[in-house]
């Protein structure tokens, strides 16, 4: 039987960070992402040196951005990981969104964010939703889950029909709810992008600017960014959100 004894923070997020590295690293070799070579925010923190992190991008051939971060607050028994895929415009797959936390108790956000109108193209939202949506309703279920709802509009309307957005205890139990769940979601999302039919070419760069927009408008209006910008100061704090969408923020 696995313990449901709560975990301490430096357990929690020692193994928080280990399943998104074995996320990171398998998307990086499966879809041939290259880390761009200026990493400037690869090792980052506060002034007074309590809080610490680092923010690594990528990019690829099916890829156009990806993020690999994380940030930990040991004194205030809280941090996250992150790890968010925008693909390019040659395909139409949903981009992939992974983040975990401790606020003390455990966060997770697992989603496959929509690049159309759901309502317009019906066969997109049964192709990539209908397959999740007994996971999503068994984790409703799940007594030991809270659903988590964000305060911010522009980050509820990115989401999908069946966004995996939850607290729960801080216990091994969770955690290996965590890992698998993110498995099997970046399982499933790597062989639509391995099977995904090419968007014509007089489409793609309408669909170019509409995912830059959600990338830009969700970053920037974050409600965690006050936060971000009370510890780490506006300049980096401001470094630090137009990594998450912009290429250039070096």
């Amino acid at each position: 039987m696995t313990s449901q004894v709560d975990l301490d923070h430096a357990a929690l997020f020692a193994q928080l960070q280990g399943i998104l590295s074995g996320l990171q690293t398998e998307v990086t070799q499966e879809l041939a992402a290259f880390s761009q070579p200026h990493q400037p925010l690869q090792s980052f923190s506060s002034a007074d040196g309590k809080v610490t992190g680092s923010l690594l991008t990528f990019t690829g051939e099916e890829l156009d951005w990806l993020v690999y971060s994380w940030f930990n607050a040991a004194q205030m028994k809280f941090g996250t990981v992150r790890l968010t895929l925008w693909l390019g415009p040659s395909i139409q797959v949903p981009h992939l969104a992974v983040e975990f936390g401790t606020k003390p108790e455990l966060f997770f956000y697992i989603d496959y964010i929509p690049r159309v109108d759901l309502w317009a193209e019906l066969s997109y939202t049964e192709h990539y939703y209908e397959p999740l949506n007994a996971t999503y309703m068994t984790l409703r279920e799940n007594p030991n889950l809270s659903l988590f709802v964000s305060k911010a509009l522009y980050i509820r309307q990115l989401q999908s029909p069946t966004p995996l957005c939850f607290t729960c205890p801080a216990t091994q139990d969770s955690l290996s709810l965590i890992e698998h769940t993110a498995q099997e979601m970046c399982s499933r999302w790597l062989s639509w992008v391995k099977q995904a039919e090419s968007v014509p070419v007089e489409r793609q760069s309408a669909l170019a600017k509409r995912d830059l927009l959600m990338r830009k408008t969700v970053a920037e209006r974050d409600p965690g960014n006050a936060t971000a910008t009370q510890i780490f100061g506006a300049e980096l704090a401001d470094q630090l959100i137009r990594a998450l969408w912009s290429k250039d923020y070096g």
